[in-house]
């Protein structure tokens, strides 16, 4: 027996469209760098010395 009274509302916040923005900004940063580039940049990203840009 399916319910038809639960109400859509609009999300808040749709993690999936977020760290698809996120996963494209990383991209774009390690694009034309090599691994040992990359992995810098990983190292930074994650001790928060550097960070990516706003999302909107």
């Amino acid at each position: 027996m399916k319910m038809n009274n639960i109400k859509e509302k609009e999300k808040e916040f749709d993690a999936v469209f977020f760290f698809r923005k996120v996963k494209k900004q990383i991209a774009k940063e390690f694009e034309g760098k090599s691994f040992e580039q990359k992995k810098a940049l990983i190292k930074k990203l994650l001790s928060g010395e550097r960070k990516l840009k706003p999302l909107h």
